[in-house]
């Protein structure tokens, strides 16, 4: 996490929809002593529980298996900003960001759980193809669906924390700031990182 307190998101809303915005991250954990990461999508539900899912042979999962603590890190929108945008002297380079991490014990899903994870996962995201017709779980031959079930492991992390960097050039004067976002947005930068700049 960055260390100024500035930056610093503790607001649970803001977390939980930042990760339904930006789904796909890293999961961390420990294998015989190591630190083993993988990516993969993230559902949050509405309790804020995080569900997903890593190959049974990928070593992360095996060390949530045996560990079962893992943290969990989102980017979010980010984007470089030069010193020369803001119009001030004695800037320097930096980068704006949204993250998230979450932390805290994993449990294992069954087989019941994961294909309901499975389901939930496509149509989440097929939902964002229409007007293609929607693929489903329950399309798949059930012997080739056990196959694959068979092959990957399903966790749900339950966060013990939960926080983010909010970083958009807040410390900056306003003025500064927006001349700064207008100038990464005009530079064809990210979107969400400018408009946020730009906000008075």
């Amino acid at each position: 996490m960055h260390p100024a307190p500035a930056y610093l998101e503790t607001d649970r809303a803001i977390l939980l929809q930042r990760v339904h915005d930006w789904p796909f991250a890293l999961v961390i954990g420990l294998n015989e002593g190591r630190p083993c990461a993988a990516h993969t999508p993230v559902l949050a539900g509405p309790d804020g529980t995080l569900r997903f899912h890593l190959s049974k042979a990928n070593p992360a999962a095996k060390g949530l298996t045996n560990d079962r603590h893992a943290l969990i890190v989102f980017s979010g929108p980010h984007d470089y900003i030069s010193p020369d945008w803001y119009g001030m002297e004695k800037q320097v380079p930096t980068w704006n960001y949204l993250s998230v991490e979450a932390e805290g014990p994993v449990s294992i899903c069954d087989e019941q759980d994961a294909e309901q994870f499975l389901e939930d996962l496509s149509a989440r995201f097929e939902a964002g193809l229409a007007p293609k017709p929607a693929w489903m779980v329950a399309s798949m031959d059930r012997v080739q669906l056990k196959r694959m079930l068979a092959a990957i492991v399903t966790f749900t992390l339950t966060p013990q924390r939960l926080e983010g960097i909010t970083k958009f050039g807040q410390d900056k004067p306003d003025e500064a700031r927006i001349r700064a976002g207008r100038a990464l947005k005009a530079a064809g930068g990210d979107i969400t990182i400018s408009t946020m700049m730009e906000r008075r």
